[in-house]
Formats: C-alpha cells, sequence, structure tokens
C-alpha cells in the first residue's frame, strides 16, 4: 500500500469513527448504558430537571424521560430514535394543546403502554387527564394540526380509493354487457 492509499483509507476509517460516535454522543443532561454490542443504548434522562428535549442518541432502545419538566416536544424530534423498545415520559407537566399532538401520535404508534400513563398538567379542563384518551376538541385550536407530510398522504390516499372505486364500477359495468 501506497502512502496516497493509506492517507485515503485512514481519513475514511477516520470520517467514519466521527461520524458513529457523533452520532451515538450520551446528552450531558442523561446517562447512557450500553446493552450489548449491536443491541443499542438505554438512555436514562430521567429526574434532571429537564425543560426542553435534549438532542438524543440514534441507536437508543430504551428511552427514559420520566419525572422532569417537559410541557411538550417539538415535532420530528423523536423520528430519528427507530430502534426504541421501551419509552418513559410520564410524571411531566405536560400542556396538552395542539402542540402535545406530535408526542401523542408518536407514542400511538411506538409506545402504547407509555401513552396509558402520562397525563396532562394543563390546561385546567384537560388536568390528570390520560394522554390517550384526548380528543380533537379537547387539544384546542391549532393552526395546522396535521403535519404536512400527512395532508400528502390523504391526497395520495384519496386518489387511490377513487381509483378503486372507478375500477370497481367499470368491472360491475363490463359483467352486465358480457351476454350469456
Amino acid at each position: 500500500m501506497n502512502k496516497t492509499e493509506f492517507i485515503a483509507v485512514a481519513g475514511f476509517a477516520l470520517s467514519l469513527l466521527f461520524h458513529m460516535t457523533r452520532a451515538e454522543v450520551c446528552p450531558t443532561s442523561c446517562n447512557c448504558k450500553s446493552l450489548g454490542e449491536m443491541k443499542g443504548l438505554l438512555v436514562d434522562c430521567s429526574s434532571r430537571k429537564l425543560t426542553e428535549l435534549p438532542a438524543l442518541p440514534i441507536s437508543a432502545k430504551r428511552l427514559y424521560l420520566h419525572n422532569n419538566s417537559l410541557t411538550s416536544v417539538p415535532p420530528g424530534a423523536l423520528d430519528s430514535l427507530r430502534s426504541l423498545e421501551e419509552v418513559r415520559v410520564f410524571d411531566n407537566p405536560w400542556n396538552c394543546d395542539c402542540h402535545i399532538l406530535y408526542l401523542k401520535l408518536w407514542l400511538e404508534d411506538i409506545s402504547a403502554p407509555s401513552l396509558e400513563n402520562t397525563r396532562c398538567a394543563s390546561p385546567a379542563p384537560v388536568r390528570m387527564k390520560p394522554l390517550r384518551q384526548l380528543t380533537g376538541n379537547e387539544l384546542g385550536v391549532c393552526k395546522r394540526l396535521l403535519p404536512i407530510k400527512c395532508l400528502e398522504f390523504f391526497w395520495r390516499d384519496l386518489i387511490l380509493i377513487a381509483g378503486a372505486i372507478i375500477a370497481l364500477i367499470l368491472v360491475a359495468w363490463q359483467t352486465e354487457c358480457i351476454p350469456y
């Protein structure tokens, strides 16, 4: 191996190492423990008086955010955590207005048990109500409840349904026209 090839390989290895460690950095306000090689991390951010969500490692398998001062989660903040198997977000003063919709929908997909144990702290009409029981009327008036991506899926689904209905009508019409 000549000097140029060695430098290229070493640079690639360093950039790969930097990328992996950068994506796996434990937030300073949390404790992280390995669950074994290639099994991910337990990220424990519980009881830290957090008021906002820290940047989280994408290899998190278990995420503990309970007993903090979190009131909402920014839309998309948890989307990169695709390996999660357990989430704890209870005992936070969740503000259950329209901004909590992202967390509610995300928990419905990822962790139903965590959704069951998560309660609203405000506004007053929904205080102590489980997040899973919130209805659209209780979330308040929002300018845009659904992310743009959801609206794109709506139009795509509407077109697919319309196409299926037209196909069924054509098949029904075709079978009536066939002579016996």
